[in-house]
């Protein structure tokens, strides 16, 4: 067990080394990147990628719905669907900052290996999020990847995709492996929700259409509602009202429409139902939460 948390201390060390300030920082292999605070958060809700995130240093919780999910180092959260969560860096300080390092996950990479192995497992649960203790072989495969960023460019462009490679090969077959081969295979439950979390993306700020989500992904009324609950923790509708207040918090932040235009262009047609539940997902109306955010500066969209 020793061994395995003097290898964590490497990967924080290569962590530190190319995320040496408080932020997110991507990294020249594409899909990978690095989050570093060096002190606890407060909660963050942001929409977040298929990936997995592998603990270094510290520790953090996320909130799925009702689900809480807490994991520090040594551990790992595997996502695959694309879903708003709440994150909080729990454990943190400036002699030993919270350090994670972050790979989105490359599905078509993630379904030819799986296919290559020759079987998809069905059985497994629909759920789009999972924590896992991090095993010794996934975390040289993980300590690989990040230390090529030492090397030449060229080595990169041939190692990297080989290394991103072992990584999902381990992923899939480790404990949280029956949440990335759903998502690899098109008939599956999840694949399908991932279809209308999709179409509900783009569509946001329309009036929501059961219909079309029904048709897209030829489920009934009843199973389609238990399925995407079970995979987002949410109904299709607290989903899409999620989408709509991130996108008028991000939109506020960038100050480039007054209050109003924002709760009208994500969809709002009620100015004060619009100031309603903005306040009740972020804690305070959008004016008041205006000013909060030009005090915190730009580290409250961290995604941890």
């Amino acid at each position: 067990m020793s061994e395995i948390f003097d290898r964590i201390k490497e990967l924080a060390r290569l962590i530190q080394r190319h995320c040496p300030t408080d932020g997110v920082r991507e990294s020249d292999i594409p899909r990978l990147s690095f989050i570093r605070s060096s002190s606890p958060t407060e909660p963050v809700l942001a929409v977040h990628q298929p990936a997995v995130c592998i603990v270094a240093q510290g520790a953090k919780k996320v909130i799925s719905g009702e689900q809480l999910f807490k994991y520090d180092a040594a551990h790992y959260l595997v996502v695959s669907v694309d879903l708003p969560i709440a994150g909080q860096v729990m454990q943190a300080s400036p002699e030993q900052p919270y350090l994670c390092v972050r790979l989105d996950l490359d599905l078509t990479i993630l379904s030819e290996l799986i296919l290559d192995e020759g079987s998809v497992d069905n059985s497994a649960p629909h759920q789009s999020v999972g924590v896992s203790l991090v095993t010794p072989r996934l975390l040289e495969a993980v300590i690989r990847l990040v230390a090529l960023l030492n090397d030449n460019p060229k080595d990169i462009a041939v190692l990297a995709p080989l290394a991103e490679k072992e990584i999902l090969y381990w992923l899939a077959n480790g404990d949280q492996g029956g949440i990335l081969r759903e998502i690899t295979n098109g008939d599956s439950r999840i694949r399908q929700i991932s279809k209308a979390i999709q179409h509900i993306k783009t569509t946001f700020d329309q009036p929501f259409d059961m219909d079309e989500l029904l048709k897209l992904t030829c489920m009934s009324a009843s199973s389609f509602f238990h399925h995407f609950r079970t995979a987002t923790h949410m109904t299709p509708l607290q989903y899409q009202k999620q989408l709509r207040l991130l996108e008028a918090r991000r939109r506020l932040f960038l100050g480039e429409q007054d209050i109003c235009n924002i709760g009208y262009g994500v969809g709002y047609d009620s100015p004060s139902q619009f100031s309603r539940e903005y306040a009740r997902l972020f804690g305070l109306p959008p004016s008041k939460d205006l000013a909060r955010i030009k005090n915190a500066g730009s580290s409250e969209y961290w995604l941890p």
